[in-house]
């Protein structure tokens, strides 16, 4: 009875170790953080190669409550997640919709904005929701966006146009090569709309901000085993929505609420 008495003794102890180690999460304390750097007012690449926008402004108060040091690394919008999973970083920030097909690949935190997309098009463009009539219109799209997917599906027989960033589709909507970008509303307004010129294009047919296309807001995205950076995120952004924090950055940028899902 001694000998079993003193095993089960071990194995309680090991028992104990162990919990203690799958308590004791990871601290993140310096953490790079993947952005495109090309999608205003989110994101913009300065003169001097520094990135700002709401997005950064945003981080930069994420990590502040996270007592952490981030760090940006710029990066082309259709290779952003394989450069998660192959380490590049350790989160995306960068507006990326929280769709079932991402989750497959990656983690998210809870939403941080929810904003719906929209059509662009020169003023007395006529629009109609069928594929019947977008068919052989020109659509410019963000390669790999959720805007892309949402083309693709609904319209198949219209001809997309992938772009490397949102506004080197503006640049051929202005020049006559697009019909439609589609696009986030808030970055079409700040990045074409308020633009010199901008004032011959309008948005055109309804917002779009169908759960299967374009998820339930925009998220961090994080490698799935690191569960503990995730938690930490999500604790500062109730923490920044909770002190006016993040108000005070969404105020800086945008004149509407951008946490909400109904716009």
């Amino acid at each position: 009875m001694k000998k079993i008495h003193i095993s089960l003794a071990h194995v309680l102890v090991a028992l104990f170790v162990l919990s203690v180690n799958v308590v004791q999460a990871k601290e993140w304390k310096e953490i790079r953080v993947g952005v495109e750097g090309a999608y205003p007012p989110f994101a913009i690449t300065e003169a001097d190669g520094s990135v700002s926008g709401f997005d950064i402004d945003l981080t930069n108060a994420l990590c502040e409550k996270m007592n952490a040091k981030c760090t940006y690394i710029k990066q082309d919008w259709d290779g952003i997640i394989p450069a998660l999973l192959a380490r590049k970083f350790d989160a995306i920030i960068a507006t990326m919709d929280i769709t079932e097909a991402r989750l497959k690949k990656v983690a998210f935190t809870d939403k941080y904005q929810h904003i719906p997309a929209r059509f662009v098009a020169l003023k007395g463009t006529l629009y109609e929701e069928t594929n019947a009539f977008m068919s052989g219109k020109k659509i410019g799209v963000q390669r790999a966006s959720s805007m892309d997917t949402y083309v693709s599906d609904n319209y198949p027989d219209a001809k997309i146009m992938r772009y490397g960033s949102a506004n080197d589709a503006y640049l051929d909507l202005k020049s006559g090569r697009l019909n439609y970008v589609l696009a986030d509303s808030a970055a079409i307004t700040d990045g074409l709309l308020g633009k010199k010129g901008g004032d011959k294009f309008n948005f055109v047919g309804p917002k779009l901000n169908d759960p299967k296309w374009f998820g339930e807001g925009a998220g961090i995205a994080i490698r799935k085993q690191d569960k503990d950076l995730v938690e930490q995120f999500n604790r500062a952004i109730e923490a920044v929505r909770a002190d006016g924090t993040y108000q005070k950055i969404q105020d800086k940028y945008f004149s509407f609420d951008i946490y909400g899902s109904a716009q």
